[in-house]
């Protein structure tokens, strides 16, 4: 019985330091990570209960409403800071294409989500050109398929090749062309093989810097023209 009694009331006071007093309430909302977004931005989105039970506050939810209000937001990690704190980690999404749209850019994401418009379009993210009209593989890859090619030609171009990269063309599916600065013109193919033509683009510029065009689409019998 005795051992019994304490153990209620035990609970009980846990239960009312948890619940039921002021210590363990939310107090302090942080952010870290952000870099397009600021951190007001994230605050408001995430709408934490200021002054409710610190263990009641609903990590999932706050998450899952910073994302849907915030679409650039690629992930938030939320977590309980002890004793009177909530932390929100942010990873924005970062555009490896641009779309135009009237006077504006529509920011695309390496996954291809179209996260942003922006009226400024951002350095070193080249702008993407559809061209497919008279596509002979227009009816089997649509412009959205087409789309999704170029974010992986993007995403696998190195370094040193994406920041030289003005434009990705995209005639059809395997008609795909870089346009570099200083107006050097390359020849990918398709999407197929991103990796080994990244490299074989890579060395191309090291050995003929002053060519204007290059053809990796064929990665192991690659070529440079011009100068």
């Amino acid at each position: 019985m005795a051992v019994g009694a304490v153990t209620a009331l035990l609970t009980a006071g846990v239960c009312w330091v948890l619940y039921g007093s002021s210590w363990l309430r939310v107090e302090k909302v942080t952010t870290s990570g952000t870099q397009v977004l600021t951190p007001e931005q994230v605050l408001a989105a995430a709408a934490v209960p200021v002054g409710a039970p610190l263990v009641n506050v609903d990590t999932d939810e706050i998450g899952q409403r910073v994302r849907k209000r915030l679409p650039r937001v690629d992930s938030v990690d939320v977590v309980r800071a002890w004793p009177r704190g909530i932390g929100l980690k942010v990873t924005e999404r970062k555009p490896v294409l641009l779309v135009k749209k009237d006077a504006n850019y529509v920011e695309v994401d390496a996954s291809g989500v179209r996260f942003d418009t922006v009226a400024k379009a951002p350095d070193g993210v080249p702008l993407l050109e559809l061209n497919v009209a008279q596509s002979p593989s227009g009816r089997r890859f649509d412009e959205e398929r087409l789309l999704r090619e170029a974010v992986g030609v993007a995403g696998d171009l190195p370094e040193v090749v994406s920041r030289q990269t003005v434009q990705v063309k995209v005639g059809s599916y395997d008609s795909i062309v870089l346009e570099l600065t200083g107006r050097r013109t390359v020849v990918w193919g398709s999407g197929e093989q991103g990796e080994a033509k990244g490299r074989a683009l890579t060395a191309l510029l090291k050995a003929a810097p002053t060519a204007a065009h290059f053809d990796v689409s064929v990665p192991t019998a690659p070529a440079v023209s011009g100068s």
